[in-house]
């Protein structure tokens, strides 16, 4: 029983060293300087409405903490398509063994093409950890648009952030949100907003 805590401590250990490697390469691109905790994974779940979907996209999932609480929410026959911009964070993804898990080294910008790619329908949900507040503004534009017309009808788009800066970017496109949350347990305290299409 000792031996499995030690290995579980040593690659969680190892998880949080390369989010913090991916947060001081390039911090404009990732969200935290640590994967998020469970009670956060929980509240991302519940709010996604994963649970229900058939396919799931998650935009900068990092080392994967958050994927995993993911596949474990969703259906045995969904999918789950994982974006990050850094090869290293999609490198650490393809090592996951679960056939209904795709990644793809890409910008959430390109979510048209990377859905034809993959021969993916629309999604139900898209979870973003991606730091809206600090790309440029037309970058984060261009991302809520390829979100706005790619998700599926009733589908949901949950952001979880550090700011509110994917709020006020979103409200011209996809307008207010329609719940918002804060999640106090987790390093740093979250924001979430859900949206509808």
């Amino acid at each position: 029983m000792a031996s499995t805590r030690v290995g579980a401590d040593t690659s969680n250990s190892r998880k949080n060293i390369d989010f913090l490697r991916g947060f001081l390469r390039n911090p404009g691109q990732v969200g935290s300087v640590i994967p998020s905790s469970r009670f956060m994974e929980r509240k991302i779940i519940k709010l996604a409405e994963v649970q229900q979907a058939s396919l799931v996209v998650e935009l900068g999932p990092g080392t994967g903490g958050t994927t995993r609480a993911l596949l474990a929410a969703m259906p045995q026959d969904a999918h789950l398509l994982a974006i990050d911009l850094d090869s290293r964070f999609t490198d650490i993804l393809s090592h996951f063994d679960d056939p209904r898990l795709i990644v793809h080294n890409g910008s959430a910008a390109d979510l048209a093409d990377i859905l034809q790619q993959h021969g993916l329908d629309a999604p139900n949900a898209v979870v973003s950890g991606i730091p809206f507040s600090t790309m440029p503004k037309p970058v984060g534009t261009a991302i809520i648009q390829a979100i706005q017309q790619n998700l599926a009808s009733n589908g949901v788009f949950l952001a979880y952030q550090f700011r509110g800066e994917v709020a006020r970017l979103a409200e011209p496109i996809l307008g207010k949100p329609e719940r918002s949350a804060f999640e106090a347990l987790n390093v740093p305290p979250m924001r979430l907003y859900q949206w509808r299409k």
